[in-house]
């Protein structure tokens, strides 16, 4: 359905429109990834730290700093979200003695059970595209990366 149909408004011009049209459906696609996130204790940025943890766990263990670089949402408060997935066991923490601010994270054998769990939900959130073909996907990721480019 058209944007102009979907919020039955209009547009100042295309940029307006495109502008509109990309945080509308990026809401409806966050939408529908968290209600599947929900499912399994999640919020979207502790699902990004899991991933990140999981990702680099070569790496390991990570520093709050480096997580923090590679988050979606730069804002986030990656501290507060370390404390919370420790809670529930999905993170292991240690104070670096010399500096108690710093601390190393790596994620658990739970952190990692959760996220081989959590496969039927990231399987499901690829199909949220599946309405576009590869090459249509591949053409919106380089707009995508385009649109952030910096002059």
């Amino acid at each position: 359905m058209r944007i102009e149909d979907e919020i039955k408004g209009r547009f100042r011009n295309e940029y307006h429109k495109g502008l509109i049209n990309l945080k509308y459906t990026t809401r409806q696609l966050s939408y529908e990834f968290n209600k599947s996130l929900k499912e399994h204790g999640l919020a979207e940025p502790q699902y990004n730290v899991l991933r990140i943890l999981r990702g680099f766990s070569y790496e390991a263990p990570l520093s709050i700093g480096f997580i923090k670089e590679r988050m979606l949402d730069k804002d986030s408060d990656v501290s507060r979200i370390i404390d919370r997935l420790f809670e529930k066991g999905l993170v292991s923490r240690i104070e670096n003695p010399n500096d108690r601010r710093q601390k190393s994270i790596e994620i658990t054998e739970k952190g990692l059970d959760l996220l081989d769990k959590m496969l039927k939900c990231e399987l499901e959130v690829d199909t949220l595209l599946n309405n576009l073909t590869q090459t249509e996907v591949e053409d919106m990721n380089r707009l995508l990366d385009k649109i952030r480019l910096k002059e």
